[in-house]
């Protein structure tokens, strides 16, 4: 199973300078990817900018939205951001893509919340027809820059409704799972095998998961802090929860990676709580 590492771009307090170092520390090794998460109302960096930034610094590890909340983008945009980063990077995008449950970001670009899961659903068919050169639509032709010559994103389906999951076999090469616990995960995913396996695929989907780390003097504080902040619409056990969810010991991060490792995920990508470049470090140490 391979570990990639996720950017501190939630982290208010961390800004360019501190995002790009972890990006440039994490493709020196050993990680194998850096991720971003998404939101519109929130003091954070926008996902597919920060990413393009960090393909321009990096030249290994991957570059993973975690995920990015596709119906609130343009669609011939989003085509064209994600077909740039692809050639910046030289094909090491992989887009995990989802619908949000953020209603407030919704309203603040104007766009339907209610109508977002048959929005995903063109937009998937858009991008796998123009990232392969095709006519954006009947009216409206090619969107580049052409991505002839090399494979298009890594594409990945998050969500854990049946709806969402059904979108594995027909549109994605895998399934992005939310940082939830191992077994709950292994339930979800056997429904995307479902899917890869009734649109006549061969294989089965990439596993990707997440989960979220805290290291170091301070990790029993970052947890709760950081969940506090960025999940300001949970609250009682659910956020209870979240905290516990939190790897935050080395202990605890090695016993997880044998746990995601165990259910047959291809990479797991941990998540900061904290921003301070000492996380990744710490980090580093326990994946080498």
């Amino acid at each position: 199973m391979k570990i990639g590492i996720g950017l501190p771009a939630t982290h208010p307090d961390a800004g360019p300078d501190v995002v790009l170092d972890w990006a440039r520390r994490a493709d020196a090794g050993p990680f194998s990817s850096v991720g971003i998460v998404d939101r519109l109302l929130y003091d954070s960096m926008e996902s597919l900018v920060t990413l393009s930034a960090a393909a321009a610094s990096t030249t290994r590890v991957r570059l993973l939205t975690a995920l990015i909340v596709a119906p609130l983008r343009s669609t011939g945009l989003l085509a064209k951001q994600t077909a740039t980063i692809q050639r910046i990077s030289h094909g090491r995008l992989s887009l995990g893509v989802g619908v949000g449950t953020r209603e407030d970001d919704f309203l603040a670009e104007e766009m339907p919340y209610h109508h977002r899961g048959a929005r995903l659903d063109g937009q998937l068919e858009a991008l796998r027809r123009v990232w392969t050169g095709g006519a954006f639509s009947e009216e409206a032709g090619p969107i580049g820059p052409s991505l002839a010559g090399m494979s298009p994103p890594e594409l990945l389906i998050g969500g854990r409704s049946a709806k969402a999951v059904s979108r594995v076999g027909l549109w994605a090469d895998g399934y992005l799972g939310s940082p939830v616990a191992p077994e709950t995960l292994a339930g979800v995913y056997d429904l995307a095998v479902e899917s890869w396996r009734a649109n006549g695929r061969h294989g089965k989907p990439r596993l990707v998961g997440t989960a979220y780390f805290s290291l170091g003097e301070r990790a029993s504080e970052h947890p709760a802090a950081y969940v506090d902040h960025y999940y300001t619409w949970i609250s009682g056990s659910a956020r209870d929860r979240m905290i516990g969810n939190v790897l935050a010991t080395p202990e605890r991060i090695r016993e997880g990676m044998d746990l995601y490792e165990s259910i047959g995920m291809d990479e797991l990508l941990l998540l900061p709580t904290d921003y301070h470049v000492e996380q990744l470090e710490l980090l580093a140490e326990l994946v080498r």
